[in-house]
């Protein structure tokens, strides 16, 4: 059901960062902790509405729409996809966070949104209070196990990334049927759990030429020079210096292929903890409730 108000009492903003320009929304209760939540493919940060309901007594809350989702700036992507990569959109949210007078934040996202946070709490470790990551495991870890059954289950880590404009083409041919797919998929047995003004936001967002491109080069980054900063931070033997909570859907993939924590811990300085949940990949959506309380008891 969707509530009888879409995000009462929060406000809407553009804030230009070195590489973008990022639509924000924030609201909950100013003064109280910030927390910065960051959505994943192919949604909007409407995937946080229900959450975000449960949480806005207690925190100040930032939901930004990631470059080139939503309605953020989706410039082409650079030969070398630099500009998709996680680096340069988790420099973005450092950007939104200081323009709007947060130094230090908490820090939680899902699906792309947990890469970027991933990187976020690398380059800019100081800021980052604790983090959470919503089903995923490290997308070196991921792309490195790669067989038949991950490369079945996850086909579009290998479909997004083949140069412009085949895949373009391909999902422009009916971009609302490619995402009622992705949207229903992983574990999620359809839209049901879905409100109807978030689906209305992501068909809105996504079923454009810009938009399909921009995706498809968050997925190209994400093969290319994104492993290389991952490469990168291990060698130097970087890691995510504070306490990490995660939580995956016992219905979905990384659940079935991965040990998220075994693999979140093996990249963090801080605690791991977490566990799996009753919900397939989409977890904020199909379990709000539940995913509210346990960032609430993991950030305080």
């Amino acid at each position: 059901m969707t509530s009888p108000t879409w995000f009462e009492g929060f406000t809407t903003q553009r804030i230009t960062t070195a590489g973008a320009e990022i639509f924000v929304r924030t609201g909950g209760t100013v003064g109280a902790p910030p927390l910065l939540l960051l959505h994943g493919f192919p949604q909007t940060h409407a995937l946080w509405h229900r959450v975000a309901q449960q949480l806005a007594h207690d925190y100040f809350l930032v939901l930004p729409d990631l470059r080139g989702y939503g309605d953020s700036s989706h410039a082409p992507g650079l030969p070398d996809h630099r500009n998709y990569s996680k680096r340069a959109m988790a420099q973005d949210m450092a950007e939104v966070m200081t323009a709007l007078g947060q130094d230090a934040f908490f820090l939680c996202g899902h699906d792309r949104g947990g890469r970027v946070a991933h990187r976020l709490a690398l380059d800019h470790a100081a800021r980052v209070k604790k983090l959470c990551v919503i089903d995923i495991a490290p997308t070196l870890d991921m792309y490195a196990r790669t067989d038949m059954e991950f490369a079945r289950a996850y086909y579009h880590w290998f479909h997004l990334i083949q140069p412009a404009p085949l895949p373009e083409s391909m999902i422009g041919g009916n971009p609302l049927a490619y995402l009622h797919a992705k949207l229903g998929g992983w574990g999620s047995a359809g839209l049901a759990h879905i409100e109807p003004q978030a689906l209305a936001d992501y068909e809105r967002c996504f079923c454009t030429p810009e938009a399909i491109h921009t995706a498809c080069e968050d997925y190209r980054a994400s093969a290319g020079i994104d492993l290389e900063h991952d490469r990168e931070s291990r060698a130097r033997g970087e890691r995510i210096a504070c306490d990490t909570l995660v939580i995956w859907g016992e219905h979905g993939v990384v659940h079935r292929l991965f040990d998220p924590l075994a693999l979140w811990q093996a990249q963090c300085a801080g605690v791991v903890t977490g566990q799996a949940v009753p919900a397939g990949h989409f977890i904020p959506e199909q379990l709000p409730a539940a995913t509210a309380r346990a960032l609430s008891a993991f950030m305080r």
